[in-house]
């Protein structure tokens, strides 16, 4: 041991020995206490005691040493700090000032702290006793399940997801005494209250009288589709012929496996009204002169054709078809439906509407029934002066089939749907993958409307039962059961079968196209015109009602969502149903009137390029 001078190294030494170091003789009166102190410091984490090898070598600096070693007694071993006071809560508790009740208080607590520590520390050293708790808790249970009578369990009463289940037959039965019984109301003289807002629209009644420059050119398409779907192609075909400066060849239309129909264009509609009639706008002819088809061997399928496509501007016509037109004097563009976007110029848009409200018109004969039949049905709503309700309904087996409804058909109805997918979608429905749920497709308002849902639509929304309908619509699926429950509903209902003679509809009978143009210009004349599936037979209807009724469609078009919440709802009452239709019905008024807005169909909304508004004073619009 290293000694410092003037302070310990002159005191004799003696040697401990219960260490076997030296210790200066005056410190053996104070070792034994030293060592017991030092012993309780290490006990508590503070590791420092004196007279111990660790304190002795301690360098000379040390604050501890130099004023230990100049203490009082000259060589005795310097006192250690006194110890931290313990908490005054702790004394409380259970020093001796605390009194007889602290002592009381404390050893309850201690007894279930210990308690609670041997119980956790039994459970952390016998771990596998986790592994019986489970099997405890279930042989619980079985103990209480056999003390249980099985009949003082309630019964679980499950509910089909909505839309799963077609409910309206139900509803149909447990609401017709009472929708029988509120006959009173008249919707016919009231159904239409809304009306152009500042005056009145009037479609434009004016034509070029101007000559037409030498053509460009042949444009000869293809018309692919249905009745209106050709339509579509063939106005479009009007209104690029016409800015391209061609001449437009009298389109050929596609015969395809769905409709077939291989009707030519002059057998639906009258051609030379329709030639005659854009005479002054657009150079029209019905087939390509021979000199220009020597150059192709007679065979159109030489023309180059143009792949454009769909919703293309007609700057692309002109940027890209029209150079291609000068050269080669002709081209072909198939397929054409849908080929040229909504918006266009307003010259291009005149000559849609031009096309679609003027120069289409059915043929003679289609005409000719067409207007028999119309007074036909006039006559049978007498009652109400003339005024009756045209109906598309879309219940065919292929609607159907394509919107994967269940309806009420069991069995029967699956089987059926599954062949008709197949015949028309081939693995469309099957494909691994695929998930079909038929309530969320009702739910979401895709499901086509019933004959019954129809006949309790139009009675909620105030049409009583003496209302004449006239009823459009192709083979509707399993007619004889679906039709009944919407004949007792509406007695007067009418169809082009039941209106016409067998030998009436005998040159149409076999012909799609011929059929539909005879159920649009029934419709077309009726006082409310009823949609209850999309598609482009009531599109074109809507805007051709519109362009006829100062800008008011007089069209219902429903709200399939709110449809299928009402007729799902097992609990709804008469009055509570017809309430709703009647504000569904208001609504539908309230939309007849509207204007064309961009990336929507001219077709649909004709005002304002087809027609002007008329205040006090007013011009045709060609400026949109």
């Amino acid at each position: 041991m290293r000694s410092q001078p003037g302070l310990a190294s002159s005191a004799p030494q003696e040697k401990n020995t219960a260490t076997g170091e030296k210790q200066p003789r005056g410190s053996r009166r104070t070792l034994r206490p030293t060592n017991r102190i030092s012993r309780s410091r290490r006990s508590s984490g503070r590791g420092w005691a004196s007279g111990s090898k660790r304190s002795t070598d301690m360098p000379h600096h040390h604050a501890y040493i130099r004023l230990g070693s100049g203490g009082a007694g000259g060589g005795g071993t310097p006192s250690p700090p006194a110890s931290p006071r313990r908490s005054p809560r702790i004394q409380r508790r259970g020093g001796k000032a605390g009194g007889a009740k602290g002592a009381a208080m404390g050893l309850p607590r201690a007894i279930v702290q210990r308690m609670s520590w041997m119980l956790l520390s039994l459970f952390l050293r016998r771990q596998a006793i986790f592994l019986f708790t489970p099997l405890l808790y279930v042989a619980s249970m079985i103990f209480y399940m056999g003390t249980v009578s099985l009949e003082n369990v309630p019964h679980i009463i499950s509910r089909s997801a909505p839309g799963s289940v077609y409910r309206s037959p139900r509803l149909y039965e447990r609401l017709r005494s009472d929708m029988d019984a509120d006959n009173s109301s008249d919707g016919l003289a009231t159904v239409w209250k809304h009306s152009f807002k500042g005056g009145g629209w009037r479609p434009c009644e004016d034509t070029s009288t101007d000559v037409l420059p030498d053509s460009n050119g042949y444009i000869y398409v293809e018309a692919n589709g249905g009745l209106n779907q050709q339509r579509t192609s063939i106005c479009n075909a009007v209104a690029v012929a016409g800015y391209l400066n061609a001449t437009l060849v009298i389109p050929k239309f596609h015969y395809h496996s769905i409709w077939k129909d291989p009707s030519k264009f002059s057998e639906i509609y009258d051609e030379d009204h329709f030639i005659s009639t854009l005479k002054n706008e657009v150079h029209v002819v019905d087939k390509i002169p021979e000199f220009i088809m020597e150059r192709f061997g007679h065979n159109v399928s030489n023309v180059f054709n143009f792949k454009i496509k769909a919703w293309s501007s007609i700057q692309y016509y002109k940027d890209a078809v029209l150079p291609k037109l000068a050269e080669e004097k002709l081209i072909r563009i198939s397929p054409f439906a849908n080929r040229l976007s909504f918006d266009a110029p307003s010259a291009v848009q005149r000559l849609r509407c031009l096309a679609n409200f003027k120069a289409l018109r059915f043929s003679y004969p289609i005409v000719t029934l067409a207007e028999k039949l119309v007074s036909r049905m006039k006559e049978r709503s007498v009652d109400n002066n003339g005024k009756y309700i045209a109906v598309h309904l879309r219940f065919e087996e292929d609607m159907v089939a394509f919107s994967c409804c269940i309806f009420n058909g069991g069995e029967e109805e699956k089987q059926d749907m599954n062949a008709a997918r197949e015949r028309g979608w081939r693995g469309k429905f099957t494909r691994r993958g695929r998930v079909i749920q038929p309530g969320a497709i009702r739910m979401n308002g895709k499901c086509p409307l019933t004959p019954l849902e129809v006949g309790l639509m139009l009675r909620g929304m105030g049409f009583n039962n003496n209302s004449a309908i006239y009823l459009a619509s192709g083979k509707i699926y399993m007619a004889e059961k679906n039709m009944a429950p919407l004949l007792e509903i509406f007695p007067l209902l009418q169809t082009k079968e039941t209106l016409a003679s067998a030998e009436e509809l005998a040159p149409f009978k076999n012909y799609s196209s011929r059929m539909a143009a005879i159920d649009y210009s029934v419709c077309l004349h009726s006082e409310v015109f009823v949609t209850t599936q999309g598609g482009n037979f009531p599109h074109f209807l809507i805007g051709h009602r519109r362009y006829l009724y100062d800008g008011h469609s007089k069209t219902i078009k429903p709200d399939k969502r709110k449809l299928a919440l009402l007729f799902d709802n097992p609990t709804i009452g008469w009055k509570s149903l017809k309430r709703q239709l009647l504000i569904m019905r208001a609504h539908s008024d309230a939309k007849g009137i509207e204007m064309k807005r961009p990336n929507e169909s001219i077709y649909t909304y004709p005002c304002p390029h087809c027609g002007r508004v008329l205040y006090f004073l007013s011009v045709c619009n060609h400026n949109g």
